[in-house]
């Protein structure tokens, strides 16, 4: 990687080697998926410009009332957006905040990003459409793997699958704000159950683009909030720059995530009662240096919310406390399950309510 080499035209070059040289990447888990997340029609938010007041009346201004299959389809529509630039902040109710620095662009049908954390240990992640990697300066090691574009909130829309998501949300129109400089159209999804959470979307009026989101909790509590605290929408991100610096591994320690693609039955699993709106989407068997023992990730979407399984042997030393626990919106719960001849742990993640994870832990079932 060349961490001086400009990606943006020559107009801009000032202004890129500065952001280079500002970019102190930060907590890193949930912005390398949030960022992923705002190169194809989805977005973020920022921590200033508009906001609801609770109680304040709001005015209904701008396009008539959406569906919504019609607002996601608008906003399904902005993955085109040629390049754009942004720093992302996420923040939860916790007050844990995260940032990144964030150059987007379009190569033909190919999506480029590179994204800087922007506190914490230094990291930059580049990702080509599914195909991503992962510098650790620190450790001078560099992370080579598969992952699935979209599926993640706010991407909104999982590519590939039909969904019902309409008899599980419900949409209101809120009026207009403006986030990052951009006037945005604001839209409500609120659940029909107590299996997920509602969003607050803003959307740029020109683009689509979302540009800020909240997820909320069932008294309309902002749980998590993502965002652009600033944003440059069309600035010129040289495509070829980005490829460059993504195969640059030289002088680092290359280590591969292995992903094999396989079913819940081959590898002994069965979820016999579905969890009201979410479908499964795929199954891998992962492995690492770090796991000699291959895991299981089973994947589940309602169109906007998801859940994944991890699946393997359980280990005392590894494994050591069940329980649930919360990170902004995102919640994990840990379980053992005793099979036949066999130990195993679970570990079910998403962005929904724990009562949604006790219903998928609670359906699983090992089989031989």
């Amino acid at each position: 990687m060349i961490p001086g080499v400009s990606i943006m035209g020559s107009g801009a070059a000032a202004r890129a080697a500065r952001l280079e040289r500002t970019a102190q990447r930060g907590e890193w888990t949930r912005l390398a998926r949030r960022a992923a997340v705002a190169w194809c029609a989805s977005g973020a938010v920022s921590l200033v410009g508009a906001q609801i007041v609770p109680g304040a009346p709001v005015r209904s201004v701008g396009p008539p009332e959406r569906s919504v299959a019609e607002w996601l389809v608008r906003v399904q529509q902005a993955a085109r957006i040629p390049s754009y630039v942004g720093t992302f902040v996420v923040s939860s109710a916790s007050g844990a905040m995260s940032s990144a620095r964030i150059w987007h662009a379009c190569e033909g049908d190919a999506q480029l990003e590179r994204v800087d954390a922007l506190s914490g240990a230094p990291r930059s992640t580049f990702r080509r459409n599914d195909s991503v990697t992962t510098f650790l300066p620190q450790a001078r090691t560099v992370r080579l793997e598969q992952r699935e574009q979209g599926g993640e909130f706010p991407s909104l829309l999982v590519p590939g699958k039909d969904f019902s998501t309409a008899d599980y949300y419900q949409a209101r129109q809120l009026g207009q704000g403006r986030v990052a400089g951009f006037d945005a159209d604001i839209v409500q999804l609120d659940p029909r159950d107590g299996l997920r959470f509602g969003y607050r979307i803003w959307s740029e009026k020109r683009t689509g683009l979302v540009v800020k989101t909240q997820t909320l909790d069932d008294a309309g509590r902002v749980l998590e909030q993502a965002a652009f605290s600033e944003l440059q929408l069309d600035t010129p991100v040289q495509a070829a720059k980005l490829r460059q610096m993504m195969n640059d591994t030289e002088g680092y320690r290359v280590e591969r995530v292995e992903r094999t693609k396989t079913t819940p039955e081959a590898e002994g699993w069965a979820l016999p009662s579905a969890v009201a709106g979410f479908k499964p989407q795929n199954c891998y068997r992962k492995s690492s240096a770090a796991a000699p023992r291959p895991m299981v990730q089973w994947i589940f979407s309602d169109g906007l919310a998801t859940v994944s399984l991890f699946l393997e042997p359980f280990n005392a030393k590894r494994h050591a406390r069940e329980g649930v626990s919360a990170m902004g919106a995102t919640h994990t719960l840990t379980r053992r399950i005793v099979g036949r001849d066999e130990q195993w742990w679970v570990t079910a993640v998403g962005e929904v309510p724990a009562v949604t994870l006790k219903a998928f832990a609670d359906g699983l079932e090992r089989r031989p």
